[in-house]
């Protein structure tokens, strides 16, 4: 069996690490395009290494752009790769601008379609992100859910046909380097600028709804650097370039600058943290995997079973709080309630593997 995944920013590469790596271990042909999407090397190069990932087969280099500069760039490319190497399937991760373009090439031209981490939803139809997820859903041939919450809601919308409980890849990862972490192969110092020793928060803020409002940018910026802990802030470079764009300077108060971390060191730093702040739907699920408290700057969560228990909650609007109850929030102690394990065992990369054997013969 040829698979040909098709990747373009951090989260996909963390995906990615595990899939391949059972692939590989199957025997079966792996081919990996990076689109470029995420060009940064503190977004992509450094998760390659650190992860164990193959180089990519082919790079297409897309870069920045609006959504639709930046999709059908992608697209436009994806085409003749995919002539050229007529995959068994075409592997599509998440909810990215190469995720939809992936998915589009590849059914125009014929190939089959899997999704991986097919169904998630936040209903909020101003996210750039939630049309990427529910468009690739419908058009691809093979929905890999994480959860039962995803297989719910891609039957509710007709797919359930196409539809199979995988559990979620980024357990695999996560817990494998949490491990390693404990077991002292990993360096856990606090990020930079975080005194060793003192309890700190871990933060990032990324999505447009949070970074694009110069307003809103400032208020939330202001909100972080009120709080009683030091903030290690990981910037990533939407948010740098909105920052310079605005005048809106980020290291103030309790705020303390940081590049985005390669995986291992950011689940040493969410280890060592007393708690994360965010909008990323990965860091919700990493804090919550590795037993911190999460505060998502979010109005929503696609997911939803991080909620259970206080594990995350949703402050849309911190800086409309009293200071004080915004800080008993965001510096609240981890629950003592069981988080059960509803994103599965760690071993999702290998049922990916076996559904996609399986679906392939059942397809001819």
């Amino acid at each position: 069996m040829k698979v040909l995944s098709v990747v373009g920013a951090r989260p996909q590469l963390v995906k990615l690490a595990p899939v391949a790596a059972a692939l590989f271990a199957a025997g079966h042909r792996h081919r990996i395009v990076h689109t470029g999407q995420h060009y940064d090397a503190d977004l992509s190069d450094v998760f390659f290494s650190g992860l164990s990932i193959p180089d990519p087969d082919v790079r297409l280099g897309v870069g920045s752009g609006s959504h639709g500069v930046q999709t059908g760039a992608a697209l436009a490319a994806l085409d003749e790769v995919f002539a050229e190497e007529r995959p068994d399937w075409v592997l599509v991760y998440g909810d990215t601008n190469s995720t939809l373009a992936g998915a589009l090439s590849a059914v125009k031209t014929g190939l089959p379609v899997a999704h991986l981490e097919a169904g998630l939803r936040s209903f909020n139809r101003r996210m750039p992100e939630e049309h990427n997820r529910v468009l690739t859903d419908h058009c691809a041939d093979l929905l890999l859910a994480p959860t039962e919450e995803a297989v719910r809601h891609l039957a509710r919308e007709g797919l359930a046909a196409r539809t199979r409980l995988a559990g979620d890849v980024m357990v695999d990862v996560c817990l494998r380097t949490r491990d390693e972490v404990l077991a002292a192969r990993r360096p856990a110092a606090p990020p930079a600028g975080v005194p060793a020793g003192r309890p700190f928060l871990l933060a990032t803020l990324h999505r447009p709804g949070n970074t694009d409002d110069p307003a809103r940018l400032a208020a939330l910026i202001g909100a972080l650097a009120g709080l009683p802990l030091p903030v290690a802030l990981l910037v990533h470079p939407r948010l740098a370039a909105r920052a310079r764009e605005y005048g809106v300077e980020l290291a103030r108060g309790s705020v303390r600058v940081s590049r985005p971390l390669p995986y291992a060191e950011l689940v040493a730093a969410v280890l060592a943290s007393a708690g994360v702040v965010t909008d990323s739907g990965g860091l919700q699920k990493e804090a919550f995997l590795l037993g911190r408290p999460c505060t998502t700057v979010r109005p929503e969560t696609e997911w939803v079973e991080t909620l259970d228990g206080g594990w995350n909650m949703l402050v849309p609007d911190p800086y409309e709080l009293p200071r004080d109850r915004w800080a008993r929030l965001a510096a609240r102690p981890a629950p003592r309630a069981a988080r059960g394990a509803p994103y599965g065992d760690g071993s999702a990369a290998g049922r990916v593997v076996r559904l996609l054997e399986e679906e392939g013969a059942a397809g001819g």
